[in-house]
């Protein structure tokens, strides 16, 4: 393998890949970015550039993508992901000029620098999860960010629950509305949406991994992401940008009911300013329990008293004007999970919907009805 690439495109091919590869050492080779070079046929006596393909994966995601490279002989070689993007980075922003040699070294070269990688062998490198959907849809990169932002955070962390470790993703029996679902069991997260493409034929709904989603939402992020082609097949999904693929397994296991979850009833719905109400939980969630992070909610006349108390530290308490009226109702809650909901929602005034003392509380943005986040109650 011998080539030279621009600087800029090899570096931001091998930061994607950072976050992928595997650190722990039960298989030390996943720790390497896999390096393969194509060069490409002459089209009349013009030869087109060649590419060059980098990869990684921890065997439940993985990512490729192509860069173009003046490719002066084929092959390929692994080393270690982290090293050579240090590398790169620090080199002078010139042509890098990339070599493998016979016994998986690399040789880097730019300007008056030289390095030299101890690699492997690319047969040593596991194979890549692929596969050619056969449906594929298109997504507005803004939209799918939407909704893994506004979904994701719910997401379980507790891996013995692993069915909850990541987003439900389903289509509507509405034509064009797909659903993205997120709970941990204290709280649930969910957003509709409605494709303009409805074209993805998913049957059943698949549970995307966290892991797969933040690496999904990095690319969504990017400057030049417009539109995203998703598809599913068996257990996998794969998503791709431009010249960017993404695999993931998806998660097996039956994701649970989550509607049982959802208010049956609102009795009240208390319409309050989402930064008025966010930086009172702040300050009173100062001298909350350290543990439960338990605050109090007070709905009274025309009044939303917040308040908490610490044994060891003290308590707090806070007001806001808001437009309620009828029974006085208590209710608490973890104050965590309501900074959550409030701050990923990122709405100027959201519905706080409420129904008694024990049944879960909802908030819906004013200006997005099929935004949802529910957040179950606590004793206080």
């Amino acid at each position: 393998m011998k080539l030279s690439i621009n600087k800029g495109d090899l570096l931001t091919g091998l930061s994607r890949l950072q976050s992928i590869v595997e650190k722990r050492n039960s298989m030390p080779i996943l720790a390497n970015v896999l390096i393969q070079a194509h060069s490409t046929r002459s089209k009349g006596k013009a030869k087109a550039p060649g590419e060059l393909q980098l990869a990684a994966t921890d065997l439940e995601v993985g990512i490729q993508s192509t860069h173009e490279a003046k490719v002066k002989s084929a092959g390929g070689v692994t080393v270690s992901a982290k090293k050579l993007f240090e590398i790169v980075r620090e080199l002078p922003d010139e042509d890098i000029h990339l070599e493998a040699t016979s016994n998986s070294y690399l040789n880097i070269h730019c300007a008056r620098s030289n390095f030299t990688l101890a690699g492997a062998s690319t047969e040593e490198y596991p194979t890549l999860p692929s596969f050619s959907p056969e449906k594929t849809a298109s997504v507005a990169a803004p939209v799918l960010g939407l909704m893994i932002e506004r979904t994701m955070y719910a997401a379980s962390v507790d891996e013995t629950r692993y069915n909850l470790n990541g987003v439900y993703f389903e289509v509507l029996d509405e034509p064009g509305r797909i659903r993205m679902v997120a709970t941990d069991g204290h709280r649930l997260a969910s957003v509709d949406r409605t494709l303009a493409d409805d074209s993805l034929g998913l049957e059943n709904g698949v549970i995307i991994p966290r892991k797969g989603l933040g690496e999904l939402k990095k690319l969504i992020d990017e400057d030049d992401a417009d539109e995203i082609d998703i598809a599913f097949e068996g257990n996998s999904g794969l998503v791709r940008k431009g010249a960017v693929t993404l695999v993931m397994r998806l998660i097996e296991g039956d994701f649970p009911n989550y509607s049982q979850v959802l208010p049956k009833t609102i009795e009240r719905n208390v319409v309050i300013p989402s930064e008025d109400l966010n930086r009172a939980l702040r300050r009173v969630a100062l001298l909350s329990s350290e543990r439960s992070k338990a605050v109090k909610l007070e709905f009274a006349d025309g009044r939303l008293t917040i308040s908490s108390n610490n044994p060891d530290l003290g308590d707090a308490r806070e007001e806001l004007d808001v437009d309620f009226a009828g029974d006085a109702l208590a209710i608490g809650f973890n104050a965590r999970y309501l900074l959550d909901a409030l701050s990923t929602l990122k709405a100027k005034e959201i519905r706080f919907g409420l129904q008694n003392e024990l049944a879960p509380a909802q908030f819906v943005p004013t200006d997005d009805e099929d935004t949802l986040a529910v957040v179950m109650p606590m004793r206080v």
